[in-house]
């Protein structure tokens, strides 16, 4: 899946024009606006990252955590100045991903991600499926688990989503929204505050696992953070003011988009 770094330790890549780089910014913002409301951001600036002349897979990926950081740190405190996630839950969740998400970020590179993808779509089909046939779902809290059993299901997911987000990382905060919401029985708003702290949590887990290799772009991957703070912090408090039915809205429409990309994406390995 990787290759080595072009230029170890590159600044910014010379070949990146001006219009170029306002629409990567843009893209930047509305992928930290998504990434706030229900995460799924990565569908908009992974692909325009990957249109960056210069760049190799490695540089792509690890310079879309260091513009995703910005953004997810962002939205994390925004939610919990206003929506109170309980950090008794969300901490240990965020620390058990971002040991996950190194380990899945060091591992990537010995895994097929085309053997990844259809299993993704699949997940995702199901996801859309529940959340269209139960209108009610994610709508109030009513927690499935209390005490020691509720802090277990929820590491499990914190684990499982912090290795998804090291080897592949679309979609990372929409699955861990649903997880939330289905399996652990949060409503859309209490999951979206805590899926943030753990999503950063992931993001840093891939960094610190990047950043040694000299495979990060830091002038380009600043620029990105700062748009995608931007961008981060008003869907948060969109999201905060608008509630779970709003948020529940967007997610069904972040996930039939991720359906799209990812079968396409099949369709042009296999067959395109």
């Amino acid at each position: 899946m990787f290759a080595p770094a072009a230029e170890a330790g590159l600044f910014f890549p010379p070949e990146l024009g001006t219009t170029a780089l306002v629409l990567l910014l843009l893209a930047a913002f509305a992928a930290g606006w998504v990434d706030a409301v229900v995460g799924g951001g990565g569908l908009l600036q992974l692909p325009a990252l990957l249109l960056v002349p210069g760049l190799t897979p490695v540089q792509v990926l690890a310079t879309n955590k260091l513009g995703s950081i910005f953004g997810t740190a962002t939205s994390a405190l925004t939610f919990y100045r206003r929506a109170k996630p309980d950090l008794r839950t969300a901490l240990p969740m965020a620390g058990v991903a971002l040991g996950g998400s190194f380990a899945g970020a060091s591992i990537a590179s010995a895994l097929p991600v085309a053997v990844f993808k259809p299993v993704i779509v699949v997940a995702l089909i199901v996801v859309a499926s529940i959340t269209l046939a139960k209108p009610a779902l994610g709508q109030s809290t009513a927690l499935r688990y209390s005490g020691h059993a509720h802090l277990r299901a929820a590491v499990a997911v914190g684990l499982a989503i912090g290795v998804y987000d090291g080897v592949l990382g679309p979609g990372t905060g929409t699955f861990l929204v649903m997880a939330m919401v289905s399996l652990i029985g949060y409503d859309f708003l209490q999951a979206s505050a805590k899926a943030k702290i753990v999503n950063f949590a992931t993001n840093l887990g891939a960094l610190l696992f990047f950043v040694p290799t000299g495979s990060v772009v830091w002038g380009l991957g600043i620029l990105l953070g700062l748009a995608n703070l931007s961008g981060g912090y008003l869907g948060a408090r969109m999201a905060i003011s608008s509630g779970a039915k709003f948020i529940r809205v967007v997610f069904l429409v972040v996930v039939l988009a991720l359906i799209v990309k990812v079968s396409h994406d099949i369709y042009v390995e296999n067959w395109g």
